[in-house]
């Protein structure tokens, strides 16, 4: 009799131990994997599906399960070691059985369930939805203790405020891949990118016009057709009277049409006609929508404007595309340095590399709220236009001006610093403060 009380024991044992490590895997499967794994035919991943709609009764089911088994396994061992001890066998029930719970019970299956919670919970997908039916119309009782107490207590009752937004969801998912080494950097950070386009206006991506390579309409046909020639770029801007005062957008393609219509003779071909009107677009306009109006338009360039409609850069298809996927180069790009990693572990930097592209290239994470380049940090932290040789700490990092010509800051090194050092280091002085 004994012995069959001993196997009943084991048996509980047992299933405590499939309770613990159901639990530590449906709690801790990804949705997003059982979600794909259901769309591809897998009938086991839809059943998790189903488990994750009622997350509370599979969660009052499993506590129910793995509660009822650790009790009657501790009664029935008592009762055992009761009858060969006497009543010293109830320290000995408990030291045993308290062994036993925790290796067997809890600590081992919940151990082999958190190594590969998405292969195990579709092994008990199927056993565990049997017993949410089972034990549903006494969960359904526990169930209205629980929302009794916890109205009570004052808990709202199916409130979700989670501490972030579904898109730093995303991205705290990406990051914790990338930490473990399953998703490259590149990759993660396209996703970033991608994510980021509507938190991006225009403005953040734009060509700024003193970076424009722009024509004056009213030079002779012939020295015109030159220096569209001597350009790497497909579209450009003509004005005419002043830079500002933009007439159209000629296109290379156009004028080597133009220029085989008139038989090779640059003199007969008048730019104006062929230019395409300018299309403007106010410069805060979110990213995620100037991409949307380039495919509808079916057009690739646009003139960035201010608010009082004064040009400020221009915006292109492949700057927007850039944002997702890094710098696009090609035979015809001019090499231009930017971002340079001296021996010493400083980087030298350019003032007009904009903040999301050195982050992009060094894996930081300077702020891009209040500036777009490199110099414009500097600027808005020093609250100054720096001198050159002046040194700047703050973000984790010393900036040093190493150039400046006129107000532009043209060259920095920046170097990381440990955070003691930067709180160490006093702070600018601001421009009109009293010490």
């Amino acid at each position: 009799m004994d012995w069959l009380t001993f196997s009943i024991v084991i048996g509980c044992l047992l299933i405590s131990a499939f309770f613990s490590m159901s639990e530590t895997a449906l709690t801790g499967a990804s949705r997003a994997s059982m979600l794909r794994l259901s769309k591809q035919g897998n009938r086991e991943a839809g059943v998790v599906s189903s488990l994750f709609a009622m997350r509370e009764r599979m969660i009052g089911a499993l506590l129910l399960g793995n509660n009822i088994a650790n009790i009657g396994a501790s009664v029935l061992a008592t009762g055992i070691f009761t009858a060969w001890f006497g009543e010293v066998g109830v320290i000995y029930a408990t030291a045993v059985m308290t062994v036993m719970v925790v290796i067997f019970a809890e600590v081992l299956p919940k151990t082999i369930a958190i190594n590969a919670p998405d292969r195990v919970s579709l092994l008990v997908a199927r056993p565990m939805k049997l017993m949410v039916y089972l034990l549903g119309p006494l969960l359904t009782v526990i169930e209205a203790i629980v929302r009794v107490l916890m109205r009570a207590l004052g808990i709202k009752i199916g409130a979700n405020q989670p501490v972030l937004s579904p898109t730093e969801r995303l991205r705290g998912a990406v990051d914790l891949l990338h930490h473990e080494g399953k998703v490259e950097k590149q990759d993660r950070d396209m996703f970033g990118g991608l994510l980021d386009l509507r938190e991006l206006q225009v403005s953040d991506v734009m060509v700024h016009r003193t970076e424009m390579v722009m024509i004056n309409a009213d030079l002779p046909p012939e020295e015109l057709v030159r220096e569209v020639l001597a350009t790497e770029y497909t579209r450009i801007p003509l004005w005419r009277d002043k830079p500002e005062n933009i007439i159209g957008v000629l296109h290379a393609k156009d004028l080597l049409r133009a220029i085989r219509a008139s038989e090779g003779d640059t003199s007969k071909i008048d730019v104006s006609t062929i230019a395409l009107p300018p299309w403007f677009v106010p410069e805060m306009r979110p990213v995620s929508e100037q991409l949307k109006a380039f495919r509808r338009r079916k057009t690739h360039f646009a003139l960035v404007v201010d608010e009082y409609g004064e040009v400020e850069g221009m915006v292109t298809l492949e700057d927007i595309l850039e944002e997702i996927v890094g710098d696009i180069s090609d035979e015809h790009d001019v090499v231009v340095a930017g971002v340079r990693a001296q021996p010493d572990g400083s980087v030298v930097v350019d003032g007009s590399v904009p903040i999301r592209d050195l982050n992009r290239a060094m894996d930081w994470h300077l702020p891009d709220e209040e500036a777009t380049t490199v110099a414009g940090l500097v600027i808005h932290e020093a609250r100054s236009i720096p001198e050159r040789g002046q040194s700047f700490t703050f973000h984790g990092f010393r900036f040093r001006v190493l150039r400046r010509e006129r107000n532009r800051i043209t060259a920095l090194r920046i170097v990381a610093v440990p955070r003691e050092a930067e709180f160490g280091e006093k702070k600018p002085k601001r421009a009109g403060t009293a010490f």
